[in-house]
């Protein structure tokens, strides 16, 4: 149906009650979509009720509306970045039957999925459990010559291991290729703490918990200088 045939139909400007919402638009813009309701309705293919002040009546979500006539005006899907109501919207383009802006819709809950699924590969928690000691002298006396670290085990999702620590891993106990799984089985190659604080400094993780204790029990008997010093510490971080 022409464009010509529409304006003997319908004024060149159209009073919409959306819900109770007023919105002023043209009937080339309602009719964009030939096959959608609004197109029908305003080609004159379908009726439509009219309210009090002699505005056409559609009893649908006013609110969400705007973005429908948003769309029909610019051809684009323009939402504010913390827009919630997807769901909803794609209820309301359903009504309308607007295909082009249930696939614009589709494919922006794709890409928001997507986003959200990086967001939460990229922050999270990493978990260093350390075990050691401390060595002392041959001779017996007090003073501590240097510390002695057994192991330093690393917990956490499996993709931000790698990322943080990458050829200084050791995932020869982790036999799950699944990167997007929590493990407690990687261990790092060396055994120096501080380095592994800078890897996890570099990665833009923060320190949030620390905890220690003593993993010698003095019920055992008589112990060696290192057992009796034998202790563990566990030290939280957290990319968020």
């Amino acid at each position: 149906m022409s464009s010509s045939h529409h304006n003997r139909l319908f004024p060149e400007n159209i009073e919409l009650n959306v819900g109770g919402k007023y919105f002023s638009t043209s009937v080339l813009t309602l009719t964009r979509e030939s096959d959608s309701l609004l197109g029908r309705i305003f080609s004159g293919r379908q009726t439509v009720n009219k309210d009090e002040s002699g505005k056409y009546f559609i009893d649908r979500d006013g609110l969400l509306f705007r973005y429908i006539l948003d769309f029909l005006r610019t051809n684009q899907l323009n939402l504010p970045k913390d827009f919630q109501e997807i769901a909803r919207l794609k209820i309301e383009a359903e009504f309308f039957e607007i295909k082009s802006l249930q696939m614009q819709l589709d494919l922006y809950n794709r890409a928001r999925k997507r986003a959200e699924t990086i967001h939460n590969e990229l922050f999270g928690y990493l978990t260093l459990h350390i075990r050691g000691t401390y060595a002392f002298g041959r001779t017996g006396q007090v003073e501590v010559n240097f510390r002695k670290l057994q192991r330093i085990v690393v917990c956490g999702r499996v993709c931000l291991c790698r990322e943080v620590f990458g050829e200084t891993l050791n995932e020869s106990r982790e036999t799950n290729p699944e990167v997007n799984r929590y493990t407690n089985r990687f261990y790092l190659k060396h055994n120096y703490v501080e380095k592994a604080f800078k890897r996890l400094h570099d990665c833009d993780f923060k320190l949030v918990s620390s905890s220690g204790g003593k993993c010698w029990n003095t019920s055992d008997g008589a112990k060696s200088d290192e057992d009796k010093w034998d202790h563990f510490t566990i030290h939280v971080f957290l990319r968020g």
